[in-house]
């Protein structure tokens, strides 16, 4: 079976809006079955434009932004 976008779900999303970009943590529920967290990151381009890119590290200033919408995102999946 394919995937289909009208299918999934989005239970919770936060974003931390940094210099450089956004990291959102978000959780979502695809055809009504388990809840599961997903981490995104997205970076500015010289336009300004936000672009998704590959999550790769973090630093701990992002760690610390996130955290709490971890735990937030923890609740909305029980």
């Amino acid at each position: 079976m394919p995937y289909d976008s009208s299918l999934d779900e989005k239970i919770f999303s936060k974003s931390l809006d940094g210099a450089n970009g956004r990291v959102t943590v978000s959780v979502f529920s695809y055809n009504k079955g388990v809840k599961k967290l997903q981490i995104t990151r997205e970076n500015g381009d010289k336009e300004g434009n936000l672009r998704f890119t590959k999550l790769g590290r973090l630093s701990v200033e992002e760690v610390e932004g996130i955290l709490p919408f971890i735990q937030e995102a923890i609740q909305s999946m029980k």
